[in-house]
């Protein structure tokens, strides 16, 4: 089997993936709208999840995993594309998986065991409000400010520059580049929804354009896949 071969596969399975998990999550656990429940009421739905909701998040983590071998093999799948150009964007494709398993890695090993202790019947209130603090600070930390305004950035620039290659490249056709350099702008926008904002209150454009800006993405992901297995 060719590197064409197994990048257009993987390029079809990605957002396949991606977007089922998300969707089972959406559907048994409200996200991302639970997130902006208190604590107490995220961790307690958390736990009516039970193992699937666990197992559910593990698989989402594993599609950001995911994302390293695609912007790798595409690049190679397009080598008569610049070759600065392809190792520059294989490199921030890298990057931007690696931060995106780093804000949804907390889901499926830190959680679980903060719902535990929050479900204590001896919890003290001292116990329960460090579970609060510590939730919410990864929350902020890894889920808004590395996963998602880091993620959203990278994933953006990664997107931009695999158009602008394949604009270059005779494996696909142009179109493929061309909508790749329109998504790849609007995710890096969507990545500004926090930033500078004081509370919980965002950005409402980014907060809207966010999820168009990924179904378009995950279009795009499908068609040069099927564009490099034609």
């Amino acid at each position: 089997m060719s590197t064409t071969t197994v990048a257009g596969l993987l390029l079809i399975v990605l957002p396949l993936a991606f977007n089922a998990a998300f969707g089972l999550l959406a559907a048994r656990f409200d996200y991302p709208d639970i997130l902006r429940h208190p604590t107490s009421e995220v961790l307690a739905r958390f736990r009516e999840g039970g193992t699937q909701l666990v197992l559910i998040w593990w698989a989402f983590m594993l599609t950001a995993v995911l994302l390293a071998p695609v912007v790798v093999l595409l690049a190679s799948a397009i080598g008569d594309a610049n070759g600065t150009l392809l190792a520059v964007g294989a490199t921030v494709g890298v990057l931007a998986a690696a931060v995106q398993f780093l804000g949804l890695v907390r889901w499926p090993f830190l959680v679980p065991y903060l719902a535990r202790v929050d479900a204590e019947p001896d919890a003290s209130p001292a116990r329960r409000e460090a579970v609060d603090i510590i939730f919410q600070s990864f929350n902020r930390y890894l889920g808004v400010g590395v996963g998602e305004h880091l993620g959203y950035a990278l994933t953006g620039a990664w997107t931009t520059l695999a158009g602008a290659a394949l604009t270059q490249t005779t494996e696909v056709p142009a179109w493929g580049g061309v909508i790749g350099l329109g998504v790849g702008p609007a995710l890096m926008l969507c990545s500004l929804e926090f930033v500078g904002r004081v509370g919980d209150q965002g950005w409402k454009l980014a907060e809207r354009l966010t999820p168009i800006a990924y179904i378009a993405w995950s279009v795009w992901l499908l068609a040069i896949g099927v564009a490099l297995l034609a």
